[in-house]
């Protein structure tokens, strides 16, 4: 869940707010003499950016405001909200890549959390010619 910082009511939850689209899209400036293909290409195709990307939002059960964000769509970073109708800021520079996953020897998230079993035979037992099981010995410190 993402905490949107509305310019107008600070800080609230993802779920009051409405993704009006990409942002900064142009009006024609003679819509009666476009054709067809060029209202659908107005209407319909957008951008599909891989990294920041300029957004509408609508806080629609706060102040019922549009503004602009710019939101890296592959983190989900907001890097700045901005009021409409003011340019778009530019963007951030991208961070390396850092994960917040523990270096632990005993974390589970990453992958050596199993308990060692060096010390324990994972064979299973021989079978000799005759159909009898041939003489394992248990691990040390096994319970009879």
């Amino acid at each position: 869940m993402l905490l949107i910082s509305c310019p107008n009511c600070g800080s609230r939850d993802e779920t009051e707010f409405h993704y009006g689209g990409q942002a900064h899209v142009a009006y024609p400036e003679n819509p009666n003499e476009l054709n067809d293909r060029e209202w659908a290409e107005f209407l319909f195709y957008r951008d599909n950016t891989k990294g920041a990307f300029a957004e509408r939002w609508l806080h629609s059960t706060g102040c019922r405001q549009w503004f602009n964000m710019l939101r890296d769509t592959v983190t989900y970073d907001i890097q700045a909200v901005y009021p409409m109708g003011t340019p778009r800021p530019a963007a951030a520079p991208a961070a390396p890549e850092s994960g917040t996953a523990s270096l632990a020897a005993d974390s589970t998230t990453t992958g050596t959390a199993a308990p060692s079993i060096s010390g324990t035979s994972t064979s299973a037992p021989s079978i000799s010619a005759t159909g009898t099981t041939a003489s394992t010995t248990a691990p040390e410190g096994a319970t009879k």
